[in-house]
């Protein structure tokens, strides 16, 4: 009985492996005759598994889907796998799974054999969650959106614009992208007849969904790469740009696509267009890049940096040096002539208009 069991598990994970098998590869696999073969079929069809026959000169076998989730065989690397995306799903940007990943890893946790729950458990040890600020979205919402996109019908929904105005959308859901912080939906938008990114944090879905529709190819190819062009400054509530004064090779190397959209600006500089929902995070992010930089726009930028600066300068003055006067010495050293008032670091930038996208 126990060759028997142990059989059946093989022939199981032989089944999940690849989508058909002949009887006779089976057999080879197994090392037993197609008649035994034909015979495991039939228990495991018993057990609860869909295995459909499949028609051919020699006939074979496909592992389907039933209506309950039979047991799934995994290796080692894919239990490991499953079991930390599990605990990263836990924390993650996808509100109403918290408790239902956690129920699961426990259940997995359970059944590993202990030579994997080590190796899980110095992931876990070796490993610090960073909690991520942010909206989150609802897994229902990405379910309604993923299944739409599926299936190819059009999606109705109520959407809640970065200015808090609320719209009617009626798309063709063409992908889901996740940058790691929001996911987006990438849209044909059937009223304004071109292609729109919308955050899926700010999407209500209406049912039913609308009729099917024949899917288009996403602008240049590429959905992801598109979506990563527009986040990067439209999506959100500030949009700047900034001259940084370095190769945009350079720049390329510490700034992701989800940060902003780099633009060469020469041989030595290159134009950052990046967005925020506050002045101060985009402050201190630039304060991060290690490089001289001017402010293009806004202007509110400009003041919070003048702001800042004087501020980080009072704090640099030891104690006690707070009231001493600056000799000139000191102001020759730092490039200003003696009795000359250095410019206030607003007044190094120029404003240059910036065209504001009224999508996201």
């Amino acid at each position: 009985m126990l060759e028997t069991s142990v059989r059946l598990l093989r022939l199981l994970s032989l089944l999940q492996a690849r989508p058909d098998w002949s009887g006779a590869d089976l057999a080879g696999r197994l090392g037993v005759t197609t008649r035994t073969v034909r015979n495991d079929i039939e228990r495991l069809r018993i057990l609860g598994y869909q295995i459909h026959s499949t028609t051919g000169t020699a006939g074979g076998y496909r592992l389907g889907a039933g209506a309950a989730l039979p047991p799934l065989l995994l290796d080692d690397e894919e239990a490991v796998a499953v079991a930390v995306s599990l605990h990263a799903a836990a924390g993650g940007t996808v509100t109403g799974i918290e408790e239902t990943s956690l129920r699961a890893l426990t259940k997995l946790e359970q059944l590993l054999p202990s030579r994997l729950r080590h190796r899980i458990d110095a992931l876990r040890a070796a490993t610090v969650s960073v909690t991520r600020r942010g909206p989150t979205v609802d897994a229902e919402t990405l379910t309604a959106i993923a299944t739409a996109t599926r299936d190819h019908e059009r999606l109705r929904f109520d959407y809640l614009d970065h200015d808090g105005t609320g719209t009617a959308r009626v798309v063709e859901p063409h992908r889901l992208v996740h940058t790691g912080r929001r996911w987006y939906l990438l849209a044909w938008d059937c009223d304004r007849r071109d292609w729109r990114t919308f955050r899926a944090d700010r999407i209500r879905p209406r049912t039913p969904n609308g009729p099917r529709f024949t899917p288009r190819e996403a602008p240049g190819g590429d959905a992801a790469a598109h979506v990563m062009r527009g986040v990067g400054s439209t999506a959100w509530k500030h949009q700047a740009r900034i001259r940084l004064h370095a190769p945009v090779e350079t720049m390329g190397e510490r700034i992701t696509p989800s940060a902003g959209l780099l633009s060469a600006d020469g041989e030595h500089g290159c134009v950052l267009a990046t967005g925020t929902d506050t002045l101060h995070d985009l402050a201190a992010f630039l304060g991060t890049l290690d490089v001289p930089f001017t402010v293009i726009d806004p202007p509110e930028l400009r003041t919070l940096l003048n702001t800042l600066a004087n501020r980080y300068k009072s704090a640099a003055v030891e104690v006690g040096d707070a009231k001493r006067p600056v000799p000139g010495s000191e102001r020759a050293a730092a490039g200003f002539p003696a009795g000359e008032v250095p410019p206030r670091v607003a007044d190094e930038f120029k404003l240059v208009p910036f065209a504001r996208a009224d999508d996201v």
